[in-house]
């Protein structure tokens, strides 16, 4: 790759790392195309990017972003999203059906965070699921309502015939 390459690569992961809640690191050695492929499609059906890159390449990226404190070796996959949740469930949930894909170590909210930190993010309820859950917690006191009217209005067409 030519020096000018990399610098390019470096500057668009940089940016890209700098403009991201989560970045978690990732084994897939011994993947096939098409395991990486399904990986990917469901990265961006929840908003989240996937790379692999060289690891002096996203040393020196990780760095100049001002994230540290994780020693990056071996074969790396790159997993990231403005979403916290979203960057975790996405790693978690695909290492759970490929035993191959081993979550290493990754960046949330800027600090270093280890495997469980990562598998506990991932097993939170993701914005739609909390925003549903909001919904209908605001609900609930319009529906019972109406429940009671309704069984108030029935009550008094009994009591009228």
């Amino acid at each position: 790759m030519l020096k000018s390459k990399k610098a390019e690569v470096i500057e668009q992961l940089r940016v890209a790392f700098e403009n991201t809640t989560a970045v978690v690191i990732c084994d897939y050695k011994g993947l096939t195309v098409s395991e990486l492929e399904e990986l990917r499609k469901a990265a961006k059906a929840k908003g989240a990017s996937v790379q692999v890159v060289k690891n002096t390449l996203a040393t020196i990226a990780l760095k100049n972003a001002g994230m540290s404190g994780v020693e990056i070796k071996d074969t790396n996959l790159f997993v990231w999203s403005d979403d916290v949740i979203s960057a975790a469930k996405t790693a978690s949930e695909f290492a759970k059906t490929n035993e191959k894909f081993v979550i290493k170590a990754g960046y949330l909210d800027g600090d270093a965070a280890d495997i469980a930190k990562i598998e506990a993010f991932a097993k939170l309820p993701g914005r739609e699921e909390l925003l549903g859950m909001l919904a209908a917690t605001w609900m609930a006191p319009v529906q019972n309502f109406t429940i009671g009217l309704n069984a108030l209005k029935e009550k008094n067409e009994a009591e009228a015939s």
